[in-house]
């Protein structure tokens, strides 16, 4: 799969306004300003395909892009530290659950978490609803730049044995050096044709 024959697609406001299912849907789930815009950027081979932002809340929909005619990746809006009111915050968070619960294409939800910090309460949250609600995901542990090879190896153990997963179920990424990008590609590439 050819992931830098990449399109935007919609941005969806509201359940009603999806596109139609006619391919594999993959999600990517991740607290505000963890990485996510770039780790996207950096998977399609794109600078400005998603529009990064230091000010946490920049994306407020479900935002659609269609990857060589085969394939949708799914941009979700971040979560926790956003500065929106509850009201959009809550607005947000039905949309998304909405989503992630009644979306029959998606295959898969990439859990974008940053390897510099211990498992925060709302990653270790999420991930457990998936599991509950027996949605597949896969967690990425990002920024591994900005962490000596020694200390990505400790803090990705550690985040790891909080989640109660071995190594081979996640990935750790860098946006900056493209440290785990290819192998990215090839496992979301195996999760839409085994749908």
């Amino acid at each position: 799969m050819n992931f830098t024959k990449v399109s935007f697609l919609d941005s969806v406001f509201s359940i009603k306004q999806l596109p139609e299912p006619i391919y594999p849907e993959i999600a990517f789930a991740g607290r505000s300003n963890v990485g996510k815009s770039s780790l996207i950027n950096k998977l399609v081979g794109r600078k400005n395909l998603v529009k990064t932002s230091s000010k946490p809340g920049k994306t407020q929909s479900l935002n659609f892009f269609e990857v060589d005619e085969a394939l949708y990746l799914v941009d979700l809006p971040g979560y926790g530290f956003a500065r929106v009111s509850r009201s959009v915050q809550a607005s947000w968070e039905q949309l998304i659950s909405s989503y992630l619960e009644l979306r029959d294409p998606l295959v898969c939800v990439v859990v974008i978490i940053d390897l510099r910090h211990a498992l925060k309460a709302h990653d270790r949250e999420l991930i457990d609803w998936l599991r509950f609600n027996d949605i597949v995901s896969f967690p990425v542990y990002t920024k591994a730049d900005k962490l000596s090879k020694n200390k990505q190896a400790k803090q990705a153990a550690a985040l790891d044995a909080a989640l109660n997963i071995q190594p081979a179920d996640r990935l750790v990424f860098s946006s900056k050096s493209g440290l785990g990008c290819e192998e990215l590609r090839n496992r979301l590439a195996l999760c839409a044709q085994s749908c």
